[in-house]
C-alpha cells in the first residue's frame, strides 16, 4: 500500500520519505508505534479485506483477553518470570548507581517471557503484580507497568512484534528516576517547587541513557522522554500538542498513571481500583487519550484480578478474570463461605451465572482489602504453585 498521510507531521515519525510504499514489516511497525490511523492508497480488493480485520481488532476490546492455560496452570510461570524481570530491574538499578555501562538489550529476553506469560493467561501476572513493596516502588513500579503494557497492547489488536517493544517502553519508561537524588525521590512530604523540577527531568535523564544505546528502538527512548506530555498540551518537559504525542507514550502514560495511582508511596497510601478509575475517567482527553482510556477500564475493570471481593451470599472470593462488557460481573474463585469459613476453592462465572438463571445469583456487595478474614493474595498464590494442576481457570 502506498501511505499517503499520517494522523501527525511527517517530521514526528522515523521514516526517511514523506509519502512511500509500504514494503516490509518495519515500516509497518513504526508506523504502528506513532500513529493511530494512516491515509493509504491502495486497489480497492485489496484494502476491503483490511478494513474488515481493522474493525474486527477495534471489537477486540468488548472481549475478555484470550486464554491458552488456566490460572493455576500459568501462576508457577508467571511467579518464576516476574522473580527474573524483577532481579534484571535491580541489577540495572545497581549498574547506573554504580556509574557502570548498562546493557539493556538483555531487557528483551526478560520481556519476552513475560509476553509468554501474558499470552497464555494474563491474569497470572495481574495477580503477581498486586502483591506489592512500598520500599521497592520504582523498581516494582517499572515492572508493573511493563505487565499491563502488553496486556493492554494485546488488548487494543495489536500484533505479538509489538508486544515486546511496548514491554520494553514499560519496562524502562521511568529508568531516569534513577538519576534523580534519593531524598527527593523518596521524600515523605510534598516537593517544593525546585524540587519538583528537579524531578520532572527523569524524562530526560532517562532518554539521555536510552539514546545511548544504539540497538534498542528508537520508539523507546521517545516514549521515556514524553510519558508525562498530555493530550492538552500542558506536560513536560516539551509542552508537546496532542498530534505530537506518540501512541505508545499514550498508551504508557495511562498504565503509569494507573498504577502510580494505586500504590503506596512514601508519602500516601495507593487508592483503590474504582478510585484510579475515576481519575483517569475525568482526564480523558485532557490528560490522557480519550479513547484509550475508556479501552483500559473496559480491559481492568472495577475490580481487576486478584481483587478481594465478599459476595452478596457473604461468601469471600478473589477475582480470576474479568470481562469487559461486564465489568461489576467477573469470574471469582471463592475461599470461604458465608460464616467466613474455608471452603474447597469453586470457580464461578458471575455474569454467566446471572444469564438466563430465576434464581437469586451472587453479586459482588464491596471490595475487601487484602488480608480479610485471613485470605491473602500471596497465600493463594503459593497454594496453587504448591498444588500444580488445580481446577482454577
Amino acid at each position: 500500500m502506498r501511505i499517503v498521510s499520517l494522523d501527525r507531521p511527517w517530521t514526528q515519525v522515523p521514516v526517511l520519505f514523506q509519502g512511500f510504499t509500504l514494503t516490509d514489516g518495519a515500516q509497518a511497525q513504526i508506523l504502528r508505534q506513532y500513529c493511530e490511523w494512516v491515509l493509504v492508497e491502495d486497489e480497492e480488493d485489496r484494502l476491503d479485506p483490511v478494513l474488515d480485520e481493522a474493525s474486527l481488532r477495534m471489537r477486540r476490546t468488548a472481549e475478555p483477553l484470550p486464554e491458552t492455560r488456566t490460572l493455576a496452570q500459568e501462576i508457577p510461570r508467571a511467579k518464576e518470570t516476574w522473580s527474573r524481570t524483577q532481579a534484571f530491574v535491580e541489577e540495572v538499578t545497581r549498574q547506573i548507581e554504580s556509574g557502570n555501562d548498562l546493557n539493556l538489550q538483555s531487557a528483551r529476553p526478560v520481556i519476552r517471557e513475560c509476553v509468554e506469560s501474558v499470552k497464555a493467561n494474563a491474569s497470572a501476572m495481574f495477580w503477581m503484580s498486586r502483591i506489592k513493596s512500598r520500599d521497592a516502588y520504582t523498581a516494582e513500579h517499572c515492572l508493573r507497568v511493563a505487565i499491563f503494557c502488553v496486556a493492554f497492547a494485546r488488548f487494543l489488536g495489536l500484533p505479538d512484534d509489538d508486544l515486546e517493544t511496548v514491554g520494553m517502553c514499560g519496562l524502562l519508561h521511568d529508568l531516569g528516576k534513577l538519576k534523580v537524588p534519593d531524598e527527593i525521590l523518596n521524600k515523605p512530604g510534598a516537593l517544593t517547587p525546585d524540587e519538583y523540577t528537579v524531578m520532572r527531568q527523569h524524562t530526560t535523564l532517562g532518554y539521555e541513557l536510552l539514546r545511548a544505546d544504539p540497538g534498542l528502538d528508537p520508539i523507546i527512548s521517545d516514549v521515556t522522554c514524553h510519558h508525562h506530555e498530555r493530550m492538552d498540551g500542558r506536560g513536560y518537559p516539551q509542552q508537546l500538542k496532542e498530534w505530537q504525542i506518540s501512541r505508545f507514550a499514550r498508551l504508557v502514560s495511562i498504565v503509569d498513571a494507573f498504577d502510580a495511582i494505586t500504590s503506596d508511596r512514601c508519602y500516601r497510601d495507593g487508592l483503590p481500583t474504582s478510585d484510579a478509575i475515576r481519575i483517569l475517567y475525568r482526564n480523558r482527553g485532557q490528560q490522557f487519550d480519550a479513547s484509550m482510556v475508556e479501552a483500559f477500564i473496559r480491559m481492568v475493570g472495577v475490580y481487576p484480578p486478584g481483587s478481594l471481593v465478599e459476595l452478596s451470599t457473604g461468601e469471600v472470593a478473589i477475582v480470576v478474570a474479568t470481562h469487559p462488557g461486564r465489568k461489576l460481573k467477573p469470574r471469582v474463585e471463592i475461599l470461604l463461605d458465608a460464616d467466613k469459613h474455608p471452603v474447597e476453592p469453586r470457580m464461578i462465572d458471575l455474569a454467566a451465572a446471572s444469564t438466563g438463571s430465576s434464581h437469586a445469583v451472587p453479586e459482588i456487595a464491596h471490595p475487601l482489602s487484602d488480608g480479610a478474614f485471613g485470605v491473602s493474595l500471596h497465600e493463594r498464590i503459593q497454594q496453587l504453585i504448591a498444588v500444580p494442576g488445580h481446577n482454577a481457570s
